[in-house]
């Protein structure tokens, strides 16, 4: 299942972010590829390990942890360290599929890549291209978000990014171990959990709405690991 998570960050936060990443010390992207992948990928990203990216990822994991719709898809456990990257020139990403196990360069702890999740810093009229298509047992979805709006999906889904042929595309992304690491299960949480939202709103329903809450966390207790 794909989520996609309007405005995350501030217009005020966006710009302050791009302002930053126009001074930043870029690598090569290539440096944390796979070995399956480091033929695929043509783009620029800031070291994990880099003070400014430590800090504007604080920065996202800060409004994504006040996100209800984020925490109620990813059910998180740990999340890794938010990365920076920069596409432009032709650079692109072949499709791939993520490490299943990541090591955190910041923390040092050791991510199941659960759930991938990239936001957009820059809007899509910026550049042509950089579009991000993923696909899984769901189809194919092609995303280029406006800037501030999130993308979430499993992180075991084949993806790539298309061709920047023109501008610059900026994007954070980072991968969730969460509670509930078959993807299926996390999707009828999501949908039980929205349902139960729904139905909350009316005092009426206040017999079903804590039946199905009790549903809820009993499945929890069987599919979660805490």
């Amino acid at each position: 299942m794909m989520l996609v998570i309007p405005d995350v960050l501030s217009h005020a936060d966006l710009a302050d972010i791009r302002s930053k990443l126009e001074t930043a010390s870029w690598q090569d992207g290539r440096e944390t590829a796979g070995y399956a992948a480091i033929q695929q990928k043509s783009n620029e990203q800031l070291r994990a390990t880099d003070p400014l990216a430590i800090q504007l990822g604080e920065r996202i994991l800060g409004a994504l942890s006040c996100n209800p719709r984020f925490i109620s898809f990813a059910l998180p456990r740990k999340i890794f360290s938010p990365m920076f990257n920069r596409y432009q020139g032709g650079g692109e990403y072949g499709l791939h599929v993520d490490n299943s196990i990541r090591i955190d360069a910041v923390s040092g702890e050791r991510i199941r890549t659960d759930i991938s999740t990239t936001v957009f810093l820059n809007e899509p009229a910026d550049y042509e291209g950089g579009e991000l298509v993923v696909s899984d047992t769901y189809g194919v979805k092609q995303v280029k978000l406006p800037a501030g709006h999130a993308v979430v999906y499993p992180g075991s889904s084949l993806h790539r990014v298309t061709p920047v042929t023109r501008g610059r595309r900026l994007a954070s992304f980072f991968w969730t171990e969460s509670m509930v690491r078959d993807d299926a299960r996390r999707s009828m949480l999501f949908e039980l959990d929205n349902a139960i939202q729904a139905l909350a709103h009316r005092a009426e329903n206040g017999q079903e709405v804590g039946q199905l809450t009790g549903v809820y966390h009993n499945l929890m207790r069987q599919w979660a690991d805490s």
